[in-house]
């Protein structure tokens, strides 16, 4: 089955009613984590080159999955929602396990405790509302 369109009735749209919250979300730690990613890698890319990159790839994926909410494409935003879950899974288990590579927080360390955790919480509920705004299929 296709992605949803933007132009879908508002009950089935994934950036409509409480789908705007969510997108605003994405927005809001797409800018932060492109901010902070910008500074540390223009200012301190020797420090920890590796977590630095990362949390560019953190704002990025941030980026695609505000977009495709925004615009209904679900098959997009699902993949975004479960890669930044995973990320930050990995980055902030990985972050406790080899601290010498993280020496400054970034999106995804410490599973997002520089950010409120909002982080480790926010693809739970993107994954969520992606599941709850799902259209049945036709008979």
């Amino acid at each position: 089955m296709p992605d949803t369109p933007a132009s879908a009735t508002p009950s089935n749209s994934t950036g409509r009613g409480p789908g705007t919250v969510i997108v605003a979300l994405y927005a809001v730690l797409a800018l932060a984590a492109t901010g902070r990613s910008v500074l540390q890698i223009t200012e301190y890319f020797s420090r920890a080159p590796l977590a630095y990159v990362l949390s560019a790839v953190a704002a990025a994926i941030y980026l695609v999955a505000a977009f495709a909410l925004a615009t209904g494409r679900r098959t997009l935003a699902t993949a975004a929602c479960t890669v930044e879950l995973v990320g930050v899974l990995a980055v902030g288990l990985a972050s406790y396990a080899a601290a010498e590579h993280f020496p400054d927080k970034t999106v995804w360390s410490h599973f997002g405790s520089g950010y409120g955790y909002v982080p480790l919480v926010l693809p739970v509920i993107g994954l969520w509302w992606l599941r709850r705004t799902t259209t049945p299929p036709r008979t």
